[in-house]
């Protein structure tokens, strides 16, 4: 079986992907799976212009969902150093899925993170969901690497005196998502500040970032702009095509 080389992206199913990576070669994952919940990726979600719109979002059906997330899970812990972290995003429906393979595979939850975005779904018979959930989790917590002052030195404050970094790690995060407005795009992403934290927080220069669900190549493309190393897969074509392309030409944004 030929190993795979840092620095690429793959379009094949990260279940078979994955298997093509060293074990404990990856100091950090960073990944937004399917949810689960019938998202049905239209081109004209959140009022977006639909030609610029990539269509193809591979949802998982919700009785195949424990096993799905079991399986990747548990190559994401084999192919993780003992001292890597991993951080998993998820919505509330299927939380208890990403739970429960987080005991199973043997993970540490080290802090459950709030994302908290500007806008969600109006509802009318229940709240307005506007947030995620996100893991962040390690293989061994006596291993485990974290930076605490990459972002703020220890004793910078802002205008009001108080502390940057504490409020910088706080375990409520207040990011808002990206509008692309007249460039390509994929139905969903993570906007560049919610990753960058995280490489910062989790990582150095040199490290190899794994991503099992790619899609526009948001962990990617980030994580060659702050020197550390990478390796992605997705399974939807014209998705994987957009990221390959950010990534070969350097561009964050690309034009519709």
């Amino acid at each position: 079986m030929v190993k795979l080389q840092p620095n690429t992206i793959h379009n094949e199913d990260c279940l078979e992907g994955m298997k093509r990576i060293t074990a404990s070669s990856v100091d950090l994952v960073i990944t937004d799976p399917p949810f689960a919940i019938e998202f049905k990726a239209r081109r004209g979600n959140y009022n977006r212009t639909a030609s610029r719109v990539l269509e193809g979002y591979n949802e998982i059906p919700r009785e195949r969902y424990p096993e799905f997330t079991l399986n990747w899970m548990g190559e994401a812990w084999r192919v993780l150093k003992p001292s890597g972290s991993m951080y998993v995003f998820s919505g509330w429906n299927n939380l208890r899925d990403i739970l429960n393979a987080i005991d199973e595979t043997g993970l540490t939850v080290v802090n459950h993170l709030i994302w908290k975005y500007q806008f969600g779904v109006v509802t009318r018979r229940k709240y307005v969901t506007s947030h995620y959930h996100c893991l962040y989790v390690c293989k061994n917590e006596k291993e485990r690497r974290f930076f605490p002052f990459s972002r703020f030195e220890k004793d910078a404050r802002d205008d009001k005196g108080g502390s940057l970094h504490y409020r910088d790690k706080e375990d409520v995060w207040v990011i808002n998502r990206e509008y692309w407005t007249g460039d390509r795009k994929t139905p969903t992403k993570l906007p560049a500040e919610l990753i960058e934290k995280i490489l910062m927080y989790s990582s150095e220069e040199g490290d190899l970032v794994l991503d099992p669900f790619l899609g526009s190549g948001q962990v990617a493309v980030l994580s060659k702009k702050l020197g550390r190393n990478y390796i992605g897969f997705e399974i939807v074509k014209e998705y994987f095509e957009l990221a390959a392309e950010r990534l070969e030409k350097n561009l964050y944004r690309i034009k519709a």
